[in-house]
């Protein structure tokens, strides 16, 4: 019979127990388990294509003849040369941190270099071939990027983010 009642009491002791950790706390005055989210700020407005021309993305860029031109309300694409030929790119990405993409240029096996355009930090890296480049600056919570490749065709530049470096100086002289 003792067995029976401590058997009780311990059942009823951890009946108790798990009533208690299971009760709704919502009336208590304690703080929230997160802090709140961050509103990202919205930064200068970069405009259609970084506010670059057709013509100047063509020269600056290198394309020679630009065959087809891809654009939406973030990004565009411009490509060279048909099939596998070269392309410029830029993308605009509103509260995202650029720490993100630096971390995807890295994980491609590059090491990012750390820059400066008009006042603004960013970073830019090529590939080992010299075929490829990003180039990223940050405009407040949001960042800009341009984007070359060479092509499959395409001759190796010894400073292939050059290219980039004058587009996004471009975008930086003219942000509204």
């Amino acid at each position: 019979m003792r067995r029976i009642s401590a058997a009780i009491v311990t059942g009823a002791a951890i009946a108790a127990l798990l009533t208690a950790c299971g009760s709704d706390k919502s009336n208590s005055d304690s703080p929230p388990v997160r802090p709140p989210m961050k509103v990202a700020a919205l930064g200068p407005f970069v405009g259609e294509c970084g506010h670059v021309t057709d013509d100047e993305v063509r020269d600056l860029g290198g394309l020679g003849q630009i065959s087809q031109t891809f654009k939406n309300s973030v990004g565009c694409n411009f490509q060279g040369g048909g099939l596998d030929g070269p392309t410029v790119t830029f993308a605009s990405y509103r509260g995202s941190p650029i720490d993100r993409e630096r971390a995807w240029v890295t994980a491609q096996g590059r090491n990012p270099e750390t820059i400066d355009v008009g006042g603004h930090k960013g970073f830019q890296d090529a590939d080992q071939t010299g075929q490829i480049c990003d180039l990223a600056v940050q405009l407040g919570d949001d960042f800009f990027e341009w984007s070359t490749y060479a092509g499959a065709f395409g001759l190796p530049s010894p400073n292939p983010c050059d290219k980039n470096r004058k587009l996004a100086e471009l975008t930086v002289q003219r942000l509204k």
